[in-house]
Formats: C-alpha cells, structure tokens, sequence
C-alpha cells in the first residue's frame, strides 16, 4: 500500500510539474526561452534540457534498463537552442515515458538496489531525487517566468 502511494504520488508530482513547466514555456518568446542573465545563470530552456536528461538517465536508464544516453554538457551548452514546439515535445515525451516505467513498476520493487552514475541506490531513492529534482528546477522556471513576464501563473485556485 505505502509502495503504491509513492509511486502514484511521484508520477502526480512529475505531471503535475511538466504541465507547469509548458505553461511557464508558452507564455514566452524564444529569447525569453533561452535568456542568460548572465553566464553563471541557466536558460529555461537548457533547464527544460536538464530535466529530460535527468529523468532519461535516472528513472529510464538506472530503472527502466534503457540505455544511458545523456550527454550532460549539452544540456547547459548556450548552443543548445532548439524551437519551442521541439523542447515542449522532448519534455513531454521524456516525462512521459518515466510515468509508463513508474506506472508499471511493482511496488515490491522499490527496495531494488540500481546502478546510477553515482553508484549503487534503491530504486525509492531514485525516484525520489529525480521527482524532487524536478520540482526544483519547476521552481526555478515559473520564478523565471514571473521575472519575465511580470505576471502570476494562477497555479492554484483560491479557496472558497
């Protein structure tokens, strides 16, 4: 039971956080999108980039059994530029793929010891670094969207 509300509350989390993430990217322009305040801050973009390498190698790879195929530096390179339509998709594609490995994944094995780039951690612990990881970096795109927009995101209604 514990095991199930995990992983139902990790993928929540993580669709939850993709769907704030594309709001956040369409209500700006490309340069917006890819806007370096300066060269120790990251883009949105290349954090959209992040993400989905992030998520790949951790839940696709280090659970999934897919082949490990991030190219980290790439993910921060300014030179990383793509069109909106191509990063919401890469996002989409790349979270969703790690909700169908967690909606499949049985609850029995979330004490699986699997390999990371970091070495050996259990399959909870995975998926916990990656969900919080990606709300950080959620976080980080809607204050950017704010800063860029002067506007709120309206996430949340106002209760009665």
């Amino acid at each position: 039971m514990t095991g199930e509300l995990f992983l139902g509350h990790s993928v929540n989390k993580l669709t939850q956080m993709t769907g704030y993430i594309e709001a956040c990217v369409l209500k700006l322009d490309g340069e917006q999108i890819w806007a370096r305040g300066n060269g120790a801050q990251n883009s949105i973009g290349n954090l959209v980039l992040h993400l989905c390498g992030n998520v790949r190698q951790w839940i696709g790879s280090s659970i999934g059994g897919e082949s490990d195929i991030r190219e980290r530096d790439r993910e921060f390179a300014a030179d990383s530029r793509i069109e909106t339509p191509e990063l919401l998709e890469k996002l989409r594609v790349t979270v969703n793929n790690a909700v169908r490995i967690l909606a499949d994944l049985p609850p029995d094995r979330l004490t699986d010891r699997v390999s990371t780039q970091d070495g050996e951690r259990s399959a909870l612990e995975v998926i916990y670094q990656v969900v919080g990881h990606f709300q950080q970096h959620a976080g980080q795109i809607i204050f950017a969207t704010k800063l860029a927009t002067g506007e709120g995101l309206k996430f949340y209604k106002k209760s009665p």
